[in-house]
C-alpha cells in the first residue's frame, strides 16, 4: 500500500500506447506537427485542438509555417476546420497557440509568432464569430518581449478561475551580455544558447488586456533541465496546481525537450517533482517528448503531446485514461 499522506508523481503511461492524432508533414529531421493547444467547449460538447506544422530550415515554407484548428466529438478523432500560414503575419515562424470561447460567445485565438519588427517572439490575439473564421491579418497585441522586458514571450496556455483569466507563457531572458543581433539575428533567441527559457504568469479581467506577473518557474540550477523550464499545461489535483513542463539541459536540446512534473499552492511558485530526470522517457533516446496539454475531467483525462519518431520527425498524439 502507498503512504496516503505522501504525494509524489503522476502515474506514468507508455507514450507508444497513445493514439496518433496528426502525422508529421514529412519524414526525417525537422518535419514536425504538434505544440498542441487543447480545449473542450461545454456549449457544443466538442473538443478543439490548435497546433503548428513545421518543416526543416531551407525547405519552404520552413520553420513554423502553418497552424491548424481541428474539432472532435470524442477527443481522439479530429477533423481539420481551419488553417493559416505565417505569411499572413509577415513572420518567420509561428509556434504554440491557444483557443478559447469568450463569455460573449465569440472565439479568441492567441497566437505566438516572431515579431517582424524586432525578431522577438510575441503573443497576439484575433477574434472571430466561429473557430473556422479567424483572420490573422487582424491580430491585436497581447504581450510583447518589450512589454515584459525580456528577449521573447510565446507558447500561451489559458485557464480561468471564476471571472479571472490566467495565462502561462514561456519567456526568454538573456543569460549574459549579448548584442541584439546575436540574440535575434536568426529570429529565434531560444536557439542561440544566450538565453534561459523560463515560465511566467499573466492575468486579465476580460481576456484582452493582460498584466504580466513575472516568473513562476525557471530552469534548474543543476540537472537535466538547466536551460529550459517551460510549463505547458495546468490542472487541479489534491487541492494544488499540477503542471507538466518541458525541460532541457542545453541549447543542443532546444528542439528535443522532455517532460517534467511540478506543483504549486498558489500559481506564484512551482516546485519540481522530477529533479532526477524526466517524468517519462521518450521512446527515441535523447529526442523530443514535449508540449503536453491536459484536459482533466472528473472521470477521465486526455493528454495531448508532441513526440519524436525514430526518423527524427515529430507527430501529435493523445492518451485517453479513465479515472479510478
Amino acid at each position: 500500500m502507498m503512504d496516503p499522506q505522501h504525494w509524489k508523481q503522476e502515474k506514468c503511461f507508455d507514450p507508444l500506447a497513445a493514439t496518433v492524432v496528426r502525422e508529421p508533414p514529412g519524414a526525417g529531421e525537422g518535419y514536425w506537427i504538434g505544440a498542441p493547444g487543447a480545449m473542450f467547449d461545454p456549449q457544443e460538447q466538442m473538443f478543439y485542438l490548435v497546433y503548428r506544422l513545421r518543416r526543416p530550415r531551407g525547405v519552404e515554407p520552413d520553420r513554423g509555417a502553418e497552424i491548424q484548428i481541428a474539432r472532435s466529438r470524442d477527443g481522439i478523432e479530429f477533423e481539420t476546420i481551419w488553417r493559416a500560414t505565417k505569411d499572413q503575419l509577415n513572420s518567420t515562424s509561428i509556434e504554440r497557440c491557444a483557443l478559447r470561447r469568450h463569455e460573449d460567445g465569440s472565439w479568441i485565438l492567441y497566437v505566438s509568432y516572431v515579431d517582424p519588427a524586432d525578431g522577438r517572439w510575441r503573443i497576439d490575439l484575433v477574434k472571430a464569430d466561429q473557430p473556422d473564421q479567424f483572420d490573422l491579418t487582424s491580430v491585436q497585441p497581447v504581450l510583447s518581449a518589450a512589454d515584459i522586458e525580456a528577449e521573447g514571450v510565446k507558447d500561451p496556455f489559458l485557464f480561468s478561475i471564476g471571472s479571472q483569466w490566467g495565462m502561462i507563457a514561456s519567456y526568454a531572458y538573456a543569460s549574459g551580455d549579448s548584442s541584439s543581433d546575436q540574440l535575434h539575428g536568426t529570429s529565434d533567441a531560444y536557439n542561440t544558447g544566450l538565453i534561459r527559457s523560463a515560465t511566467g504568469l499573466a492575468l486579465s479581467d476580460d481576456g484582452y488586456n493582460w498584466n504580466w506577473q513575472g516568473e513562476v518557474f525557471g530552469p534548474a540550477d543543476t540537472g537535466w533541465d538547466t536551460y529550459c523550464g517551460r510549463i505547458g499545461s495546468l490542472w487541479r489535483q489534491h487541492d494544488v496546481w499540477m503542471a507538466l513542463y518541458d525541460g532541457s539541459a542545453s541549447v543542443e536540446e532546444n528542439y528535443e525537450e522532455r517532460v517534467g512534473l511540478a506543483w504549486s499552492w498558489d500559481l506564484k511558485q512551482f516546485h519540481r517533482l522530477t529533479p532526477e530526470g524526466p517524468l517519462l522517457r521518450p521512446p527515441v533516446p535523447g529526442k523530443a517528448l514535449r508540449y503536453f496539454d491536459v484536459l482533466d475531467f472528473p472521470d477521465q483525462r486526455f493528454t495531448y503531446f508532441e513526440m519524436a519518431r525514430p526518423d527524427g520527425s515529430h507527430d501529435l498524439r493523445v492518451i485517453h485514461q479513465q479515472s479510478g
